[in-house]
């Protein structure tokens, strides 16, 4: 084992403890392959699955993963065009048996982090899926809650800005700029702090650079 996957080991499982203190299920694996595997042994056959707008999912393959497996009702988001018709798939999330996401950031004593410029990810992450499973690499990992939220606002966001090509002061120039544009990405800011009901937020940890 190299010094950075024991470096890595030992900071998930202190993430674990942490997570688990506010009755968050938490789980890390060494490579975004053992995170696919570990999700889908998370979700049950014949389970209803969507996720928010995340990269992670994304570069993981987990859409694809969860499409070939055959035995559940993946609601995919990212082959919808039309406004409209994606408005009423941010709407059926909330009814899903599971929601994935990932987060912008979190602090080493478990607050996971996340922003958003329309608001559905973190409402759904908030209230409505019958469980909503994190996948988080450890270059989100910050030390405090004020600095994970530094670094969600100040590397996630003007990536995302890029990325959504959004007219706002850091899509220019790469810089948090605390701004009121009317397509800032940081209109919602998302603290989960504890989860309220046993079982329903769940954690997997990777020991790799996955999205922003």
């Amino acid at each position: 084992m190299t010094p950075l996957e024991t470096r890595n080991r030992l900071l998930g499982e202190k993430l674990i403890k942490n997570l688990q203190r506010r009755n968050i299920e938490a789980f890390y694996c060494p490579t975004a392959h053992e995170a696919v595997a570990k999700v889908q042994e998370l979700i049950a056959d014949g389970s209803s699955v969507t996720w928010g707008g995340s990269m992670t999912v994304r570069d993981m393959g987990l859409p694809q993963a969860l499409k070939d497996r055959g035995t559940l009702n993946v609601l995919d988001r990212d082959v919808i065009e039309d406004p409209e018709q994606k408005q009423q798939m941010y709407l059926r999330a909330f009814t899903a048996d599971v929601y994935l996401s990932s987060a912008n950031a979190m602090s080493e004593d478990g607050v996971i982090v996340n922003i958003d410029g329309n608001g559905n990810r973190v409402a759904a992450i908030t209230w409505g899926p019958k469980k909503v499973i994190f996948i988080i690499g450890l270059n989100k990992v910050a030390q405090t809650i004020e600095t994970a939220i530094a670094r969600a606002r100040s590397v996630a966001s003007p990536i995302n800005a890029q990325r959504f090509d959004i007219k706002t002061p850091c899509q220019v120039d790469g810089v948090c700029h605390n701004c009121n544009s009317p397509e800032s990405i940081c209109s919602y800011i998302h603290l989960l702090r504890n989860s309220r009901t046993q079982g329903r937020h769940v954690v997997v940890l990777v020991g790799e650079n996955l999205g922003y």
